[in-house]
Formats: C-alpha cells, sequence, structure tokens
C-alpha cells in the first residue's frame, strides 16, 4: 500500500483525542471526532457515522463491534443538564467515517491515510507479537478466544433457533463435521485418544486451535449477516463454513486437522505451569500470606 504524506498537525490532533480502555485497546468519541474531522453539526457528521455503519456491515462486520452508541450527560452553558448520544469508535470504524467523509477537506483525506497506516502497523505488530509467543502461550490465548467466541456463537445460533441443549450438539457437530472432512465430535475425541472428561479443544495445538476459531467466527458473522433462521438452517451453515475453512487449509497446502499431532498437555496443564512460574517468580516480599 503507498502512504501519502499525512500532515503532522493532523497525525498529532488524532492521536491527542484517543482514548485507552482498561486493556489498552483504543477508541475515539464521535463527539471528539466530528470536530478534528471540520463537522460543527452533529447532525451532519450523525449522517457520515451511519453509512460508515451500513459499510461495515456491508464488509461482513458486526456494527456493535465497532460503533458502541450510548448516553451520556452533558452540562450546559446555563447550568442545565441534557442527555445526548455518543459513539465509542474502533480504528476500523474510524476509518469507515474518513473514507465517508466530504473528500474536498484536506483532513478527510489526512485521516483516511492515517487510520488506514495505523490499521496495518498494528495488524503487523500483532503478527510479530504473535509469532514471538511459545507454542504453550499461543495455544492459551487461541483458547480463550475460543471460549469468548463460542459464546457469541451460542448467542447467534440461538437467535436462529437453535436453543436446547441437545440442538447445539448437534448444531456443533456439523461445524466439525465440515471443517474435519465427516469426522464428528465423537470421532475426533476418539481419535485423539481422550476420556469421556476432556474436552476437545483443550488437547488442540495452536494450528487446530486457531482453524476451529475461523470456522467459529465466520459462523456466527454468517449467521447474523445473513439473518438465518431454523435449526436445518443453522446447522447447514455451520457445516458450509467449515468445509469452506477445510478448503481453504487445503488450497494453500496445509496439513488437514484431523492429521495434526494431539498436544502432551492440555490446556489445564499449561496454565497450571504458567501460575507455578508466575508464583515462583514473584519477589519473596510479594507473597501473599
Amino acid at each position: 500500500m503507498s502512504e501519502r504524506r499525512i500532515n503532522t498537525k493532523h497525525v498529532h490532533t488524532f492521536e491527542s483525542i484517543k482514548q485507552l480502555n482498561e486493556d489498552d485497546s483504543e477508541f475515539w468519541f464521535a463527539r471528539d471526532l466530528a470536530p478534528v474531522l471540520e463537522y460543527q453539526d452533529w447532525r451532519n457528521f450523525v449522517q457520515v457515522v451511519e453509512k460508515a455503519k451500513m459499510a461495515c456491515q456491508r464488509s461482513g462486520q458486526a456494527i456493535e463491534d465497532h460503533f458502541g452508541e450510548f448516553n451520556k450527560m452533558v452540562e450546559l452553558g446555563s447550568g442545565a443538564v441534557r442527555k445526548i448520544v455518543d459513539f465509542r469508535l474502533t480504528r476500523y470504524a474510524c476509518y469507515l467515517i474518513v473514507q465517508n467523509g466530504d473528500p474536498s477537506k484536506p483532513v478527510i483525506a489526512n485521516g483516511q491515510t492515517y487510520f488506514a497506516v495505523q490499521s496495518r502497523r498494528q495488524e503487523l505488530a500483532d503478527q510479530a507479537r504473535f509469532g514471538a509467543m511459545s507454542e504453550d502461550t499461543r495455544r492459551l490465548m487461541l483458547r480463550g478466544e475460543l471460549t469468548e467466541h463460542n459464546k457469541a456463537l451460542t448467542t447467534a445460533a440461538k437467535r436462529a433457533g437453535v436453543e436446547s441443549g441437545l440442538d447445539y450438539a448437534i448444531f456443533q457437530n456439523h461445524g466439525y463435521k465440515g471443517l474435519y472432512g465427516g469426522l464428528g465430535a465423537k470421532d475426533i475425541h476418539t481419535a485423539k485418544g481422550l476420556s469421556k472428561k476432556q474436552q476437545i479443544l483443550d488437547h488442540m495445538g495452536s494450528t487446530e486451535l486457531a482453524a476451529n476459531l475461523f470456522r467459529a467466527t465466520q459462523t456466527e458473522d454468517k449467521l447474523r449477516r445473513e439473518g438465518v433462521r431454523g435449526k436445518r438452517e443453522a446447522n447447514q451453515t455451520h457445516f458450509e463454513v467449515g468445509a469452506k475453512v477445510r478448503q481453504t487449509i487445503k488450497e494453500i497446502g496445509g496439513t488437514m486437522p484431523e492429521q495434526l499431532p494431539t498436544p502432551a498437555k492440555s490446556i489445564q496443564q499449561i496454565a497450571k505451569e504458567q501460575k507455578r512460574l508466575q508464583r515462583s517468580a514473584k519477589p519473596s516480599g510479594e507473597e501473599s500470606s
């Protein structure tokens, strides 16, 4: 991607209004961004935000993940208090906003470059950090992400009509069969030599976990985006997404998930080991009484 020269003043301005969550993830308030992009009338800026939200949806992203709408109270000059609407915007949301802004404004052009460049830098930084992790650390991270995304997948499946525990087990099995070339959860469980109480996901390496994470996130997104309704349709969607992930692995010359080795250590064993290391690394004065 060719990088246009970004006006230094605009870079400092975009940085100065950036906010950080407790986990150091960044976001911007729409009420702060509007005047920086030279939109003095909030109603005009909201029209741009709505266009950006449509672009977000068309790109297959969940609007609520990038445009967090909320109400806040502000004090007026008279001392009275009024409720107004604002948005918590991700970097991607800001990028879509400037993409849909008035192109005649220099700050809009600079904003497009700034947010595009920053997004790419973050992607590279994330890749570098992941590449530097040990296999055990990668497994822990991916397993944690799968836990969270499976919650979102459960919600999306429920909206589609997958209601009971048995319904969801069948739904999950369709996803596994698509990804594992016809093998269901029991087949994978047996192939890994696991006991009844052991969970499949706790005995996957990082590559296998990553494939299943992609299956889960893409299925959730497809269920929501296409408004899938009915258990049969939801099951078929999960199978098709799993099969598509499998096809992609095949096309790039990857190893099929059922052929990947089962790690010697479970996720629980790795977690315990890391806790022991953390305790032993603490200075003696920090030990809890």
